[in-house]
């Protein structure tokens, strides 16, 4: 949930945004009753959607601002705004020990300093019966003036006895309930306790704080590992490396707290944070180098004296333990479970976590425009990838090192290291894509077409052997472990044909292993996850002999499920999975809006079966829409005055893009061709008497985008055969019909839309690197203008030509006047105007798709909008052990 400035949240009146991240977005407010600044935090909406879980984050917030401790961030006021919960509390100036810590260790000094703070902090918390469950370098902020503050006391538990023992909050890594072997924390800075999923006190704080010392005098962490399980394994078993003493001058005394609260018994831990506090006030007096000196002598000669004596009595310990153990089974892991909240999403089934499991890719929109973000499980730090705007679906590579995803019609690549994505195939509405060892992606580049191969390298696509002409579609492939067999899914309405296959890339072997409502994930060695009536199954499956194991296991409930058939799940080789609950995502609803954003009129009942590409008939009574209703992909047709839907297509082909003719008796739409090789234009008379009637086919894809008002011409787009670039050319609807190009360039032109007497086209264009919308006479060939700044998509004219709409990337709908000079066929365009924030989003494919339409006396906007929806964490699982 985006703010813009001026807006209200009760009595406080947004500033400016400071910031966003996993849990919520950060705005700078005024308090006009106080005449002060202040910082509010807006939530995820999912804590206003669970009134339990709204009501522990209320309980912890009001106990939070009873603390009123100088080391603790403030909190002034708890509300809701539009269903999601905010918090206020003082704005701060300065920045986090994290941003402090990326130039290196601080100096001793320093760092004992601030330690004392934070412990100060504690102690004061603890005391209220509060443990903050989750103190790290990210939630210490330092001010400009070197004052601490705790923040985000949001896994805080209250302890009192009067108060729920298992009260939870504004989770940023915590599951949902309190449970014996579930996991609360960031890794890496979580107590052992707290690892093994055993009850946290406020010991479990002083090991946090005894961690963040460590790196604070280090410059590095405490606990280290190349994997999320192995700095788990060094939080339990291992000692971090021993403080560099005498290249630092790190007193012994301030060497011995350390080691103290890092200590894996919390018996043995300082046993308050008052306590700590006062162990480290008494090393004010700290002198500098010669106290190390003196005091790394006086360890070095003691460690000398006891070291002979101690010699055979450790060798015959050793020698004892060893023994033991070779007779001891050895335990396993504990399952562990952590939620992941991420930045705001449509998308909640766009996910994926890498086959070393040390890295999640899923897609986000903080700032409006979906892409994908990057997170570490081993650091728990999270950022957007550039240049993967509109991206869905994404894929590892074997070595984890790339990500294959869609956008802008194509199936892309991009190396997480660095760069700039690679468009490797065309895909106007691709739905999965899969890599294996040796360079080969399969995808596939429309949601009911065959499986297609593209090398990883790039270069030219094509089908897989056995693929036949009218096959049903086939969706989200994944390779198996020998990089040859894979799995997919048919998405037909006839059971007997729906479900989970098997495939070879060498042959046209094909096999059914069971019926299915969405596609399966293979989670090495040997199991399949997948949705069945909302809950999500585990099934043992041997990828040598292609066969099902054993009876499926339930392993959560409430998955999210997409509509194109696809589950939020997704698996590693190193035994991760991760998975999202939540109800179906993606859900639209067509509303009305004035110029200035308010409601008007009556809105249609939200829709979760992926309405896209609306269009409005000519007489205003009725709008054209793809729908995807058990996997298949038709036109439909909803009357505005009834909000009654019925279906328009019936194959189970794909139908998508409607045109109307301008008399509303015709509806050209791309539906794809019967050899299944791509989209060819086709046209059905509105009555429903007549049949389907291709209107143009060719080798390329082809998508309608407008009809000219007199009837003459129509505008599509079409790929262009040596790049897979997008053309716009216009087919004359009478006469020979012989289509010709209309703005063809080596980048991309794309939605095309006649202006109301025909004479102009707009459309958008990447040709100055990212896409911006165009105004260029038609038919041309004449010189484009420019008319967006700062990027667009999705261009729609105004009844009478003089104004121009658009999207802006951060989601504003903009408004152009359009001035055309007597003389020569030229266009001045007025500098875009903001009118509100549309909520239509940037579709996985790209501008290519229309989803708003101006009303016909310009005064109207009628949104194929998203509906507000509660943003489900991703839970990982660590361990993960089926329950067969």
């Amino acid at each position: 949930m985006s703010l813009s400035t001026g807006t209200r949240l009760g009595a406080y009146e947004i500033l400016s945004p400071l910031g966003a991240g996993a849990m919520g977005e950060v705005y700078r407010a005024r308090d006009p009753r106080l005449g002060r600044d202040v910082a509010i935090k807006v939530l995820p909406a999912a804590f206003g959607v669970d009134p339990d879980r709204l009501h522990r984050f209320e309980q912890e917030a009001r106990a939070a601002a009873a603390l009123n401790h100088p080391n603790i961030l403030a909190v002034y006021d708890i509300g809701q705004h539009d269903g999601a919960p905010f918090i206020v509390s003082e704005v701060l100036d300065g920045e986090t020990l994290r941003e402090r810590l990326r130039a290196g260790g601080l100096p001793v000094r320093k760092a004992v300093e601030l330690a004392v703070q934070i412990a100060h902090g504690l102690a004061a918390a603890h005391e209220k019966g509060i443990v903050h469950r989750d103190l790290k370098p990210e939630n210490l902020f330092v001010t400009s003036d070197g004052r601490v503050k705790i923040l985000d006391f949001g896994l805080a538990k209250i302890t009192q006895a009067e108060l729920p023992s298992a009260a939870l909050s504004a989770l940023p890594t915590t599951p949902p309930d309190t449970l014996p072997g579930v996991v609360l924390g960031t890794i890496g800075y979580m107590s052992p306790e707290q690892a093994r999923g055993l009850v946290a006190d406020g010991r479990s704080d002083i090991f946090a704080l005894g961690a963040t010392l460590y790196e604070m005098l280090r410059g590095q962490r405490a606990f280290r590992g190349d994997t999320a399980m192995d700095v788990m394994t060094a939080i339990l078993k291992e000692d971090p490396p021993e403080l560099p003493t005498g290249e630092r001058h790190i007193p012994p005394a301030v060497e011995r707290i350390v080691n103290r609260c890092l200590e894996k018994n919390p018996g043995a831990r300082f046993q308050s944070a008052g306590d700590l506090a006062f162990a480290l006030e008494g090393l004010s007096s700290y002198s500098g180098g010669a106290a190390s000196a003196v005091g790394g002598s006086i360890r070095a000669a003691k460690r000398e004296r006891v070291v002979w004596m101690s010699a055979v009595a450790l060798l015959a310990l050793i020698a004892a333990v060893a023994m033991a153990r070779a007779f001891r089974p050895v335990p396993l892991a504990p399952e562990i479970h952590v939620d992941i909240t991420t930045p705001p999403t449509t998308d909640q089934v766009s996910l994926a976590i890498s086959p070393d499991g040390e890295k999640l890719v899923f897609v986000a929109s903080s700032d409006g425009r979906p892409k994908l973000w990057l997170r570490s499980m081993v650091t728990g730090s999270a950022r957007p990838i550039g240049g993967t705007d509109g991206a869905s679906f994404p894929f590892w590579s074997p070595d984890s090192r790339s990500i294959g995803f869609f956008a802008n019609e194509r199936v892309n690549r991009i190396d997480i290291d660095g760069g700039s994505p690679r468009a490797l195939a065309v895909a106007p509405v691709g739905t999965g894509g899969t890599w294996n060892r040796e360079g080969v992606i399969l995808y596939t580049p429309v949601p009911d077409a065959p499986i297609r191969r593209v090398s990883a390298a790039g270069g030219e696509s094509a089908l897989l052997p056995g693929s036949q002409r009218g096959q049903p579609g086939h969706r989200f492939p994944q390779f198996l472990p020998d990089g040859h067999h894979f799995l997919y899914y048919v998405a037909e309405a006839d059971t007997t044909a729906r479900g989970v296959y098997v495939g070879t890339v060498d042959g046209p072997e094909r096999r059914r292993l069971f019926d299915a409502e969405a596609a399966a994930m293979f989670i090495p060695p040997a199991h399949i996850l997948f949705p069945r009536a909302g809950t999500l199954f585990a099934q043992g499956f041997n990828p040598v002999r292609l066969a099902l194991d054993g009876d499926a296991a339930p392993l959560a409930e409430g998955v999210n499920v997409d509509a194109v058939g696809i589950a939020a799940v997704s698996g590693s080789a190193v035994g991760s999975i991760v998975y999202r609950i939540g109800s179906a995502n993606r859900q639209r609803q067509l509303v009305w809006f004035d110029r200035s954003g308010k409601q008007v009129g009556n809105s249609l009942a939200p829709d979760s079966a992926n309405p896209l590409n609306p269009a409005l008939s000519p007489d205003g009574r009725l709008v054209a829409l793809n729908r995807t209703v058990k996997g298949n992909t038709d036109i439909w047709l909803v009357d505005l005055g009834r909000n009654v839907l019925s279906r328009f297509t019936f194959d189970r082909r794909p139908e998508i893009y409607p045109v109307w003719s301008p008399d509303g008796r015709r509806i050209v739409y791309a539906a794809l061709k019967p050899e299944g090789t791509g989209f060819g234009l086709y046209e059905k008379p509105t009555t429903g008497a007549g049949q389907e009637a291709p209107l143009l086919e060719t080798s390329q894809n082809m998508i309608p985008q407008d009809w000219s008002r007199d009837g003459r011409f129509l505008l599509y787009m079409t790929t262009r055969e040596t790049s897979g670039a997008w053309d716009i050319g216009a087919l004359p609807m009478s006469g020979d019909s012989k289509p010709f190009p209309v703005a063809q360039t080596s980048y991309d032109e794309r939605a095309g839309q006649f202006s109301p007497d025909g004479r102009w086209i707009a459309f958008e264009s990447n040709e100055s690197g990212h896409f911006e919308i165009y105004a260029q006479p038609f038919p041309g060939p004449a010189a484009r203008t420019i008319v967006s700044t700062g990027g667009g998509l999705q261009p729609r004219w105004g009844p009478d030509g003089k104004e121009l709409f658009y999207i802006a990337p951060d989601g504003q709908l903009m408004a152009v006047s359009m001035h055309f000079p007597v003389t020569g066929p030229t266009v001045v365009p007025t500098a875009p105007v903001p009118l509100f924030a549309a909520r239509v989003g940037s579709t996985p494919t790209g501008g290519s798709r229309q989803e708003y339409i101006v009303s016909p006396d310009g005064r109207r906007f009628l949104m194929n909008a998203f509906t507000e929806q509660a943003g489900f964490p991703i839970t990982l699982v660590l361990n993960w052990k089926p329950r067969f």
